[in-house]
């Protein structure tokens, strides 16, 4: 590795290291005087844009949706050909023309970028430029990097600007280098999408023909059953059983995630599990298979992939499609209806997608997490309206949703390390479709779910402890 240490000009100071309605009837209180609430000190994060999400097979110039947000590939694409130098299964193919990002990032100290010939084509040189408003003007970083290398090796660039930056990577000639693991390092929150959001689950229009109901396939990615990691780790809400007496409060082990389901609701009551890196891989990405699920006790009612035809509610995931990347089994549990909800679109689509976004962007920065969401009562707006049932009476439309979430730093022995002080962000949403896209808008205490809903939250937790996390009120994204 060798360093070279250059100063850009433009007022901004950067060292090159060559070697990556509101809404009137809200049920939830406004954030006031509560003194426990410790605001996290920022924390470090690491975030890698792979390749190994999206598809570009052709040189012309697009957009592609990868797993860090958008971006534009002109005359470049997604290779997966043994010429490709590829850290996994894909990398950037570029040759005349640029790969740059849609999006900004903010609190970044460090860019590591892998590259490389490809095959055996000749040498050629390529640039870095940086953009800190929005992508209207760019600056070069650093000098011209002449591209010799037959195998993957890193440049990093150190970040001192303040702010929110995006790059841009820009290549002449007409021979091709292949780009991969662009890695961003900072401190703080991000502001930017870890894993494709959970936006595509909506069957508010038309009609269509059921899918096969299926079962749960459980490979080693799936958590333990008890213990560190394990779903239900932190308590059983509602003392869900897994009997048939217990039909309105029934225990499902769906392996990567634990529920209890109501079937004369036809839905979760709650779905519980745990999020860390090992979950969020990128593997497989999102499958989009709805279908019921074929564990439905004989007699109940089974709810098909298309019960939510025409209702104007999205199938909105419990337990997010994006937390669970690492194998096709994953991902594919999450498509199963008994993990869904009538959601208005709104709610699912922008409130409740940033927040998931948030939660794995804490994970991202060396956290685990530990989530539960819920529904309760009855009637929603969706784009249709409000209603209060969908599908002939047989699925109930919630009148909120809500979510509690305990963030750690990643480590072993989970339970004896959660403090007082611990953060947890409890969240409570009206379901309609007029609902404010920013999630800390609604943010609520965990007593204020228990009351709600008559559950017992963190019932494994020391009661000292509970009893204090259950009165906090976090202070939202801009806390961490």
């Amino acid at each position: 590795m060798k360093i070279n240490n250059l100063l850009i000009g433009l007022g901004l100071a950067l060292t090159f290291a060559g070697c990556s309605k509101d809404l009137k009837n809200s049920p939830t209180p406004p954030k006031t005087g509560d003194t426990t609430v410790n605001p996290p000190a920022p924390v470090p994060y690491s975030i890698t844009e792979g390749f190994e999400q999206g598809s570009k097979t052709a040189y012309a110039a697009a957009d592609v949706t990868l797993s860090t947000g958008s971006w534009n590939f002109s005359d470049a694409l997604i290779g997966n050909l043994a010429a490709d130098l590829k850290d996994g299964s894909k990398s950037v193919r570029l040759r005349t023309g640029d790969i740059a990002m849609n999006f900004d990032i903010k609190g970044l100290t460090t860019l590591y970028i892998k590259h490389g010939k490809y095959g055996s084509d000749a040498t050629s040189t390529w640039q870095l430029l940086m953009s800190t408003d929005g992508g209207a003007n760019y600056t070069q970083v650093g000098t011209d990097i002449t591209e010799t290398n037959t195998t993957l090796v890193t440049d990093s660039f150190k970040v001192s600007v303040t702010g929110k930056v995006r790059f841009e990577i820009k290549k002449a000639g007409t021979t091709r280098i292949n780009i991969d693991d662009i890695t961003f390092k900072g401190t703080g929150d991000p502001g930017i999408t870890v894993g494709i959001p959970d936006t595509g689950g909506s069957d508010t229009t038309g009609t269509s023909n059921s899918a096969t109901p299926r079962d749960v396939t459980a490979g080693a990615d799936a958590p333990p059953v008890s213990g560190d990691n394990s779903n239900l780790l932190f308590g059983n809400p509602s003392n869900a059983l897994s009997t048939l007496a217990s039909k309105d409060n029934y225990l499902i082990d769906q392996k990567y995630y634990v529920e209890s389901y109501n079937a004369t609701k036809g839905e979760p009551n709650w779905v519980s599990w745990h999020l860390d890196a090992t979950n969020t891989t990128n593997a497989t990405g999102r499958l989009d298979n709805f279908a019921g699920w074929s564990g439905i006790p004989a007699g109940w009612y089974q709810v098909e992939s298309n019960s939510y035809s025409g209702s104007g509610f999205d199938r909105g995931h419990n337990c997010p499609s994006a937390d669970r990347t690492s194998s096709a089994n994953a991902n594919s549990s999450t498509f199963l209806m008994t993990n869904m909800i009538p959601q208005a679109p709104q709610n699912n689509q922008q409130t409740w997608a940033n927040l998931e976004n948030y939660l794995r962007e804490q994970v991202a920065a060396g956290n685990e997490v530990y989530i539960i969401m819920g529904s309760y009562g009855t009637g929603g707006t969706g784009s249709n309206g409000a209603a209060s049932t969908i599908n002939n009476g047989h699925v109930n439309v919630p009148s909120n949703v809500w979510k509690v979430a305990l963030i750690i730093p990643k480590g072993d022995g989970d339970v004896a390390r959660v403090t007082a002080s611990t953060r947890v962000i409890a969240i409570n949403t009206p379901n309609v479709n007029t609902i404010n896209s920013d999630w800390t808008k609604y943010i609520t205490t965990i007593k204020d779910i228990e009351t709600a809903t008559g559950y017992t939250l963190l019932s494994n937790l020391p009661t000292a402890v509970r009893t204090a996390l259950e009165v906090k009120v976090d202070t939202g994204a801009s806390g961490t």
